[in-house]
């Protein structure tokens, strides 16, 4: 994404990635402080300017770009089963 983006644009990444959200990073394009690509986080929270600030499992946290940054959302394996019962 080039340039802020507009305020739509920032409540749609909310509404996507809300506070709890797990991902894995696949690339960081931040020469300076580059997270390895498989590591997992949890978003803590989106700022107004729609980055994604997180805490990573080795410990870290950063501010992760939507658009520049690459990742994934990690299912919960919570709703994967749920809806099942074992009698």
């Amino acid at each position: 994404m080039k340039g802020f983006p507009t305020r739509q644009q920032v409540e749609r990444i909310k509404e996507k990635y809300p506070p709890g959200t797990k991902i894995r990073m696949k690339s960081m394009s931040d020469p300076y402080a580059p997270i390895q690509s498989g590591i997992e986080w949890i978003v803590d929270f989106v700022d107004d300017i729609g980055t994604l600030h997180c805490n990573f499992e080795n410990g870290r946290s950063l501010g992760v770009i939507v658009g520049e940054d690459s990742f994934s959302v990690i299912e919960p394996e919570e709703e994967q089963g749920m809806g099942l019962t074992m009698k």
